[in-house]
């Protein structure tokens, strides 16, 4: 797809803030699970205050704006929570004695983590990137990218059905594809700002149609009809207060700083072995994701502006989105595809989307809606987005000569891998589907190129 607005380009005021909407809404609903995810995983000591998902948008903002400097403006992409680190942060506060000192954990193997992509960031500067695209050429990284859109089908279909308790599932599933078809529509047929926001426009029909059922259901007391559950926003106004519209988030280091007596060198070791090893695993997703970038810009940004650059911004900016919001970043693919569906690659979008994700974050009506927003809406969009992840991949591998074993043999195992599930555990740690297939993939890459070492694209 041609660009419509290329990375320097700058729509807009009014259209950049609508881009930045669209941004916000594809990447939000991930960025929001994290904490909750940590908070019902069993590992929070009792009576811990919980994670705050707002200080978590609020961090991802942060992040995204450390990432822009250190590329100096020239990528195209947001950095949200990492569901990779989830057992990492499980393992901080399991292992904490306090929940101040879990909060400090967080910090802490963010930092780990973060310098694990400084030092590889100088090992690219000084080695450059040659051996990257030798190590991973388009025929381990196509299927490795198209991996990272199907893993998440699953949760796509997933979303699509899910309706609320008693509510039923092909009603989920009609308001999930009204979301999807009025997505693809205004993306292929849409005029002018359209075309531009596909996202909010299915989303709010989605939303509609829910809200719909939803009316029906509530006077007609049918509980299948019931889709959307406005709690969190009535809930806002049951009591109403100042902090029913404006609330400073739980930041992460408010508690951290509270648990700095209650760490030692044990504590510390046992946070490094479960951050440290997942850097590795995330920093190849890393690639596979600025590389799948590239293509839909026609623009190398391994080169410019530099491997080095992309992981310095990537690392330093996880740690400070660990610092607000105790989740380390990273990029979103949802973020890519959103650029792929929407041809507007420009770094302003993304630039604005992180100061509204910050400003939001202490907005309770805005965040209250985006949680009553139906799974089965969000899992239409996300059908779209995370296809065209898939597809992206897909179209790296359309000038890979699939007729020579080597080639047809690396994407065969790393689509099997990939799509099968296959993860490694050691411990604490676990390298994920994504990670085992690109591993297998540039393994069976080089074990077949011993006698012919020459780069196939």
């Amino acid at each position: 797809m041609k660009l419509i607005y290329g990375i320097k380009d700058k729509p807009k005021f009014g259209q950049v803030i609508v881009f930045a909407i669209q941004q916000l809404l594809a990447i939000m609903a991930a960025t929001l699970v994290v904490p909750v995810i940590i908070n019902t995983s069993g590992t929070m000591p009792e009576g811990a205050p919980a994670m705050s998902s707002a200080a978590a948008l609020f961090g991802a903002g942060v992040g995204t704006l450390v990432y822009l400097l250190f590329t100096r403006f020239k990528s195209p992409v947001f950095l949200g929570s990492s569901f990779a680190f989830i057992g990492s942060m499980c393992a901080a506060f399991a292992g904490a004695v306090s929940a101040q000192a879990g909060y400090l954990g967080l910090i802490i193997g963010a930092a780990f983590a973060g310098l694990v992509y400084v030092i590889i960031a100088l090992i690219v500067k000084f080695a450059g990137v040659k051996w990257i695209s030798k190590l991973m050429p388009a025929v381990v990284i196509g299927p490795t990218v198209a991996i990272i859109g199907l893993s998440l089908a699953g949760n796509a279909i997933g979303d699509l059905q899910t309706a609320p308790a008693g509510g039923s599932s092909y009603v989920a599933i009609i308001c999930g594809l009204v979301t999807l078809a009025v997505t693809m529509l205004c993306a292929t047929f849409g005029k002018k700002m359209v075309r531009l926001i596909p996202f909010i426009m299915g989303i709010l029909a989605g939303y509609l149609t829910a809200t719909i059922f939803t009316v029906i259901g509530n006077v007609a007391s049918i509980d299948a009809l019931k889709v959307i559950n406005f709690a969190p926003l009535t809930g806002l106004f049951t009591n109403f207060s100042v902090e029913s519209i404006v609330s400073l988030p739980d930041f992460t280091f408010v508690e951290a700083f509270k648990g700095i007596k209650d760490i030692d060198g044990a504590f510390i070791g046992t946070v490094a072995v479960a951050y440290i090893p997942v850097a590795f695993v995330v920093f190849a997703e890393h690639i596979a994701d600025h590389k799948n970038l590239s293509t839909i810009i026609e623009h190398d940004l391994l080169e410019e502006p530099g491997l080095h650059n992309t992981l310095l911004g990537d690392g330093v900016g996880s740690i400070a989105g660990a610092f607000f919001g105790g989740c380390p970043n990273t990029t979103y693919g949802e973020s890519v595809g959103c650029v792929a569906i929407t041809g507007n690659a420009s770094v302003v979008t993304i630039f604005t989307t992180a100061i509204l994700a910050m400003v939001i974050s202490f907005l309770s009506p805005f965040v209250a809606f985006v949680n009553t927003i139906p799974s089965c809406v969000m899992g239409g969009v996300c059908m779209a987005l995370y296809g065209f992840i898939a597809v992206s991949g897909l179209k790296m591998i359309q000038k890979v000569d699939l007729e020579k074993n080597r080639n047809l043999f690396v994407v065969s195992v790393i689509l099997i891998a990939g799509i099968g599930g296959l993860t490694v555990s050691f411990g604490k740690v676990t390298l994920t589907a994504i990670a085992c297939a690109l591993i297998l993939g540039i393994l069976t890459n080089l074990m077949l190129g011993i006698k012919d070492d020459k780069e196939e694209k």
